[in-house]
């Protein structure tokens, strides 16, 4: 599918090429939500039909699913234009969908919230805008101050040094690299199979069928993110034990103090594997950036998960809502 005309709106179709004009605009907003890069729209968009255009000096990013048109972020751009940008979005949701409970707007942060309620001038007050709209708290990203997670010092972190000191002890011929897209491909693709088989495993049943839907698109995804990984500015780190990859994890800057963990896999049968790489990339991310916090996103709702981003001891919790209509 080419471009998309709805409502006489010109949507022009989201690929790679789009990544200047997006980060154009992204550039425009200070955000530290994980979910405001293109490198993580692009390739979670891999199997998916996104669309875009420049509406009210905004970016509006759409993705159409099964015919009806959502918004993956709300408009990017300027303050005093996002509220007339977001009413205009909808208004095109409206003429392409068959019923106007299918427009929606994710993963707006709060200030852009506080806005769009609260414009005046010729639009409605902000009880009249709420008449119209209802707005939904959803999950929330993971912020950590980079130091903690480098030094894990207290109590807090007891169990993380021991387990970090545990996989040291039993694995000191690990080798630690840095990601190469091309060399490390095949054998990350194999960790991701060997991760999905292992986790449904020990995942409880009433998680498993939600986790397995979404993983022919995190698989996609990964694909995307190797295709492209120059092109994306990406950064990453591999983990090998006697030879064989057993960890990979990829990240970006959001803004000047925060970077972002796009996605981290480690072989689920390596008893502290995965702490060791999370502490390793931050390092990483801080030398390379100079970050002073890093967002791991979000946990998709999975209760074990939440456990785990929890147990990091977060800094603060950046809340993502979702705008409907009534």
């Amino acid at each position: 599918m080419g471009s998309l005309t709805v409502n006489k709106q010109k949507l022009k179709r989201f690929t790679i090429a789009t990544k200047p004009v997006m980060e154009k605009y992204l550039s425009k907003i200070d955000v530290d939500l994980s979910d405001y890069t293109f490198a993580a729209n692009y390739i979670w968009l891999a199997n998916s039909s996104g669309f875009y255009a420049v509406i009210n000096k905004c970016f509006c990013l759409f993705i159409m699913t099964g015919g009806e048109l959502t918004m993956l972020l709300p408009p990017l751009g300027k303050k005093k234009y996002i509220t007339d940008a977001i009413i205009k979005c909808f208004e095109i949701m409206n003429a392409n969908n068959s019923s106007p409970y299918y427009s929606r707007i994710d993963y707006v942060q709060e200030f852009m919230i506080e806005e769009f309620v609260q414009s005046s001038d010729e639009a409605e007050s902000m009880f009249e805008m709420l008449e119209y709209y209802i707005i939904e708290k959803k999950l929330v990203d993971y912020v950590y101050e980079v130091n903690a997670l480098i030094d894990l010092r207290g109590n807090s972190y007891h169990t993380k040094r021991t387990e970090i000191n545990k996989f040291m002890k039993l694995y000191p011929d690990y080798v630690v690299e840095e990601l190469d897209s091309v060399r490390h491909k095949d054998e990350i693709m194999h960790l991701f199979d060997k991760w999905v088989s292992d986790r449904v495993k020990y995942m409880p049943k009433e998680e498993s069928e939600v986790f397995l839907e979404g993983i022919h698109q995190e698989r996609n995804a990964i694909k995307q993110m190797l295709k492209h990984y120059e092109i994306l500015s990406l950064i990453g780190l591999v983990i090998y034990i006697k030879g064989e990859l057993t960890g990979f994890t990829v990240g970006e800057r959001i803004n000047q103090d925060t970077a972002t963990v796009i996605i981290e896999k480690t072989d689920f049968e390596i008893l502290g594997c995965a702490q060791f790489i999370f502490r390793e990339f931050s390092k990483m991310l801080k030398e390379r950036y100079g970050v002073s916090y890093i967002n791991v996103g979000d946990d998709m709702g999975f209760e074990n998960l939440r456990k785990v981003k929890m147990s990091y001891r977060p800094f603060k919790l950046v809340p993502k809502y979702t705008i409907y209509q009534k």
